[in-house]
């Protein structure tokens, strides 16, 4: 009897090993390589990073990044398009197995999902109406005053931040939300980040919005991937210091972050 329960704890044991060893062993990379599709969440909050041109046609920064990736591993890109505070969910679900949005590296994700080296670095930026007089954070900060956010964002926590007394408001979808809140004047001011609003100001009339010369923080922007999957993410890393040295990080963040260029074309 004795001998029979140890043979059988020893077989318990060799499958509780080998289903560790199979799930270590499981490669992200390599069954993208086998599915021959690269499965990136996005959000198609707009310009710069994700948004459909006037073409129809998916495209940006980080989307242009991520068709790079794919073509690097000679694979599909296939883009998956959540809301905002769907992203995470979608990505630890498994439904896709990179999250390419202008998110926030920061501490409170990073316990969630794993994050890849920095892209870009931005920083948290207050808007308004053009015509507004108000200049600093004291006159914005008391109550009556409406801050626009997105549900969820950095820019959420920032504002709760630095206007504990103004009323926030969390809108949950794109940054464009925030700008039209701000014009219809549902809102007093938006706080988003500055590569956000930069792009996402030039769909809107010229002129009719204006950023005020007050950075409440510097970000750094990252793609994650799931906690497990460190060789995607050390691929995806060593991608971007390949991209930088060749031109084509610079080459993009030029044509789509720190100009308007893109306008032109979509």
């Amino acid at each position: 009897m004795n001998r029979w329960l140890k043979g059988l704890t020893l077989a318990i044991s060799f499958v509780f090993l080998f289903g560790m060893i199979t799930a270590v062993s499981a490669d992200s990379l390599q069954e993208i390589q086998k599915r021959g599709e690269l499965r990136i969440a996005v959000q198609t909050q707009g310009p710069p990073f994700s948004f459909v041109d006037k073409a129809g046609n998916r495209t940006g920064s980080s989307v242009e990044f991520c068709k790079m990736m794919a073509q690097e591993m000679g694979v599909k890109a296939v883009f998956l398009d959540f809301d905002w505070d769907g992203l995470i969910p979608a990505l630890l679900s498994g439904k896709a197995d990179m999250l390419a949005a202008d998110m926030t590296a920061n501490l409170k994700r990073a316990m969630k999902i794993q994050f890849t080296q920095p892209f870009y670095y931005t920083g948290s930026i207050i808007f308004t109406k053009a015509g507004e007089t108000r200049k600093t954070l004291e006159e914005f900060n008391k109550e009556g005053v409406k801050v626009a956010v997105l549900l969820g964002a950095t820019g959420e926590a920032v504002a709760k931040r630095f206007l504990p007394k103004a009323e926030i408001k969390s809108y949950k979808g794109g940054g464009p939300l925030l700008i039209d809140a701000v014009l219809k004047g549902h809102a007093d001011i938006g706080i988003n980040d500055e590569s956000a609003v930069t792009g996402q100001v030039a769909e809107f009339p010229p002129n009719s919005v204006k950023v005020l010369p007050i950075k409440l923080s510097r970000e750094p922007l990252a793609f994650a991937v799931r906690p497990e999957d460190t060789h995607l993410a050390q691929w995806i890393n060593l991608f971007f210091e390949w991209v930088k040295e060749d031109g084509r990080y610079d080459q993009n963040i030029n044509y789509w972050v720190t100009t308007l260029d893109w306008k032109k074309d979509h």
